[in-house]
C-alpha cells in the first residue's frame, strides 16, 4: 500500500525496520507532527534516516528490494546487463557491503541464473587481497543475490576516462597486484574469463582488486555442467582470441592476454581493442591483428615495459608469458628498475585519492533524490569531473571545513532539497571557515524565485538547469582555479 500521510510512511518505516520509531518522531515534528508523506520523507532524508533510494520504494509502496539476507540496501552504485549493484550496510555488524542482484528478467533463465550463481560459489572459495571477496550467495524471494566486500573506489574504467593514463610507477604497480590475485586463482585451478577494465576495481587507498568471475572456469572433475555453462556464456572476445590462436576456452594465457589490454589502458589512456556494440566487430578475429602497437601510442615508454606488455599481448599464446607468475615477475622487474632510476614517488599516492591538483578536478553533489543523483553523476562524469556523492547539505558544509578539500568545488542541487539547499549555499559565504569554497547552485527553471535567495559572489555562482556541458565547465572554470 502507498504511504500518503507521514503517520502511514513513518509506521511504513518502522515496520520494515528501516527507522527507529523515536528518530522518525524528532524528524515528524519537523514538518509540523504529520501531513504530506513526500514532505516528511524529505526530512527524514535530510536526517540521514533513510536514503533517497528508500524514500523511492516507501513512496512506491514497494517493500522489496530495501533488504538481502542482513543487508540493508542503501543506493544503487553501477549496473550491468545481468545485475545492478547496490551499496549496502551489514544489519548487525554496521559493516559497510556491496550486494549484487540478478536482474528480474534473467530469473527464469536457467543458464545465466546458473552462471550467477556460480560466480558467487567460485568467489566464495578465493580470498586474496587483490580479488574482491563475495562473502554469500543467497535467494530473496524470486531475486538471487550475491554479497560482496565493498570497496570504496572506482573501475580501472571509470579512472582512466577521467584522468586518461596513469604514470609509470603507479601503472605497474596496480599491474603488479592483479597479477598476483589472477596468479592465485589460476593455482587454485580457477580462470577468471572476463577480464577488462571495468571489472578491476581501484581502491581509494590505492589498491587494485580484480571482480566479477562470473564467466570463471576451473579444474574441478565434479562441476563439468557448471563449466559447460559457463563456456556456452563466456565473453565474445574471449572467444575471438581463443578462435584465432587455436587453444581450449579455460587456457589462463587467454586471460594474461587480456590482463594485457588493461595495461595497455592504464599505460596509454586508450583501449587497445576499440569499445563495440557490434557483437560481429566483436567476435572477428582479426581485430587482434590490428591493435596498434602501444609504443606507437605511448613512445614516451620505457622498452622494458613495452616488452612485457607486448609479450602479455601476443597473438601467437606460445609467445605469450605462459602464466601469470612469469608475467607478475616481469612487471616486478619494471618496478625495481623503476626504483633504481629513482622514479618511485608517484606510485605511493593512493590512485584512487590523488590530490585535486595532480588530476582532472572533481566535484561535491549535493542531492537526495536517487534518479536525479544518476543523472547528475553521470552529467559531471562525462564532463571529465570525478564525482563525489551525499544527500546531506550539512554534511557537505562539514566535510569542506577541513583541509584539504575533498573537491575543487561544491555542487548543491535545489530539485529535491529545496530551501534547504539555498541555505547551505549562502552559508558558505558567512561562515569565514567556507568562504574560500568555490561552489554552483544548481537550479531547476520551475524554482527560479530561490535564484532571489541566492547570495552570489566571485567564488559561488547559479546554475539554471537544464544547461549544457559547455556552460557548466566555463561556470565552474570561473569559480575555481583549476582547469574544468
Amino acid at each position: 500500500m502507498t504511504p500518503d500521510t507521514a503517520d502511514n510512511l513513518l509506521r511504513l518505516g518502522v515496520e520494515l525496520d528501516l527507522l527507529s520509531a523515536a528518530a522518525a518522531e524528532d524528524a515528524l515534528r519537523e514538518v509540523g507532527g504529520g501531513g504530506d508523506a513526500q514532505a516528511f520523507g524529505q526530512a527524514l532524508v535530510r536526517r540521514e534516516l533513510i536514503t533517497g533510494y528508500q524514500l523511492d520504494r516507501l513512496l512506491r509502496g514497494e517493500t522489496s528490494g530495501l533488504f538481502y539476507g542482513r543487508a540493508k540496501i542503501l543506493y544503487q552504485i553501477g549496473a550491468g546487463a545481468f545485475a545492478r549493484v547496490y551499496r549496502a550496510v551489514h544489519r548487525d555488524t554496521g559493516g559497510m557491503l556491496a550486494v549484487k542482484v540478478l536482474r528480474s528478467r534473467f530469473a527464469a533463465d536457467a543458464l545465466k541464473r546458473a552462471a550467477f550463481i556460480r560466480e558467487g560459489e567460485m568467489g566464495r572459495t578465493l580470498r586474496h587481497p587483490h580479488i574482491v571477496a563475495v562473502e554469500d550467495v543467497g535467494q530473496e524471494g524470486t531475486a538471487t543475490y550475491l554479497t560482496l566486500e565493498f570497496v570504496e573506489g572506482q573501475t580501472l574504467r571509470q579512472l582512466t576516462k577521467i584522468r586518461g593514463a596513469l604514470d609509470l610507477p603507479r601503472a605497474l604497480e596496480l599491474m603488479h597486484q592483479l597479477l598476483g590475485g589472477l596468479e592465485y586463482a589460476h593455482r587454485r585451478g580457477v580462470t577468471h574469463r572476463d577480464i577488462k577494465a571495468s571489472n578491476v576495481i581501484v581502491s581509494a587507498t590505492g589498491v587494485a582488486k580484480l571482480a566479477d568471475f562470473g564467466l570463471a572456469g576451473g579444474d574441478d572433475p565434479s562441476d563439468r555442467r557448471g563449466q559447460a555453462q559457463a563456456t556456452k556464456l563466456r565473453t565474445v572476445d574471449y572467444a575471438a582470441l581463443e578462435k584465432l590462436s587455436g587453444i581450449h576456452d579455460d587456457d589462463v594465457r587467454s586471460d594474461i592476454y587480456f590482463l594485457g589490454t588493461v595495461a595497455y589502458l592504464a599505460l596509454s589512456g586508450r583501449p587497445a581493442l576499440e569499445d563495440s556494440r557490434d557483437r560481429s566487430v566483436r567476435a572477428d578475429p582479426r581485430r587482434f591483428t590490428l591493435v596498434e602497437p602501444l609504443g606507437s601510442r605511448a613512445p614516451h615508454l620505457p622498452r622494458d615495459v613495452l616488452d612485457c606488455v607486448g609479450r602479455m599481448m601476443h597473438t601467437d599464446p606460445e609467445h605469450r608469458f605462459q602464466t601469470a607468475a612469469d608475467a607478475r615477475r616481469a612487471v616486478e622487474a619494471c618496478l625495481e628498475k623503476r626504483a633504481a632510476e629513482g622514479d618511485v614517488a608517484a606510485a605511493a599516492a593512493p590512485a584512487g585519492d590523488v590530490p585535486p591538483s595532480a588530476a582532472r578536478a572533481s566535484v561535491m553533489l549535493v542531492e537526495s533524490d536517487e534518479q536525479a543523483q544518476r543523472k547528475l553523476r553521470e552529467f559531471f562524469t562525462k564532463l571529465g569531473y570525478r564525482v563525489l556523492l551525499t544527500e546531506n547539505p550539512q554534511r557537505a558544509l562539514a566535510r569542506f571545513s577541513t583541509a584539504p578539500l575533498p573537491a575543487n568545488c561544491l555542487v548543491i542541487s535545489t530539485l529535491t532539497l529545496g530551501t534547504c539547499a539555498v541555505e547551505a549555499f549562502n552559508q558558505l559565504a558567512s561562515d569565514p571557515f567556507l568562504s574560500p569554497v568555490p561552489a554552483v547552485l544548481l537550479v531547476d527553471a520551475r524554482q527560479r524565485a530561490i535564484v532571489d535567495q541566492a547570495r552570489t559572489d566571485a567564488l559561488r555562482k547559479v546554475a539554471a538547469m537544464p544547461i549544457g556541458g559547455v556552460e557548466m565547465l566555463a561556470l565552474i572554470r570561473s569559480v575555481t582555479t583549476l582547469p574544468g
